[in-house]
């Protein structure tokens, strides 16, 4: 596989604080051709100004020599004309558990993906939908699947992720497999389940340590090599995500080194 066909890009959630300008040139600076823009409060573009500063972000990114590969934010008219503008062509969502239980919650989902087909097809935009362990719809590649399946990958499509599929105990040759016809962008990032209580507790609990991609439950060599088998051409996403906040920027610069080596040897 060329390099080129392989779009390297980092979710920008850990700088809310830079201008436009400084972000674009950090990315640069890092090695990635573009960036996965959060549109939340508090971040570059927020929900309520997305037709305004979208293209105004948008612009000052392309002039530092990065695109958006995606924008994570709301599923609004609004944002999907945004993104139209501009050239975005994925808003990435996540749905949660609801009390309801986990096939109720599945129904809701399918009943609003189906509500926001009609701006797909208006603006050319893709929904995205990233798997999440524990409590989302789906935690998993086959019920990402299983969501997806009846839905045209070019309107509504898969975000696989390789962490969260690993956390949930997936082989990643097997969920990518599962989930190839519908994929639309890979995720990159590594984390492993760390007990939170002592051996005496009566309720025994875990949570995720994020860490660094060469550690982890996620084999990013096995990943990577399956994509290159596969012929895969487009986004690959590193989240930036890490336990160790103080360090984010050492450990995604490590982190895209890595990457581009076994892109390179895999």
């Amino acid at each position: 596989m060329k390099s080129s066909e392989i779009e390297l890009a980092v979710f920008s959630k850990p700088w809310p604080q830079l201008s436009a300008a400084a972000l674009g040139q950090l990315v640069r600076g890092l090695g990635f051709d573009s960036l996965e823009l959060p549109v939340r409060p508090g971040f570059q573009v927020e929900p309520e100004k997305v037709s305004t500063d979208l293209p105004k972000v948008a612009k000052v990114l392309r002039d530092e020599g990065i695109g958006i590969c995606s924008i994570a934010g709301p599923v609004t008219e609004e944002t999907f004309a945004a993104c139209a503008e501009v050239g975005i062509p994925i808003i990435r969502v996540m749905y949660r558990v609801g009390e309801e239980g986990y096939m109720a919650s599945e129904t809701a989902v399918k009943r609003e993906l189906d509500g926001l087909l009609s701006f797909c097809e208006k603006y050319g935009v893709r929904i995205g939908v990233q798997n999440h362990c524990k409590f989302f719809v789906p935690p998993h590649s086959m019920g990402l699947r299983h969501l997806l399946e009846d839905y045209d990958p070019c309107h509504i499509a898969a975000i696989w992720d390789a962490a969260h599929t690993a956390l949930d105990g997936e082989e990643p040759e097997m969920g990518l497999d599962i989930v190839w016809p519908h994929l639309c962008m890979v995720n990159l990032k590594n984390g492993y389940w760390r007990r939170t209580t002592g051996p005496e507790a009566a309720d025994v609990e875990w949570a995720v340590y994020w860490t660094s991609g060469r550690q982890g439950l996620a084999s990013w060599p096995r990943t990577i090599k399956y994509l290159k088998e596969r012929n895969y051409s487009g986004v690959v996403c590193l989240t930036a995500e890490y336990s160790a906040t103080q360090d984010v920027d050492r450990l995604i610069k490590e982190d895209i080194a890595y990457a581009k080596i076994l892109f390179a040897t895999t």
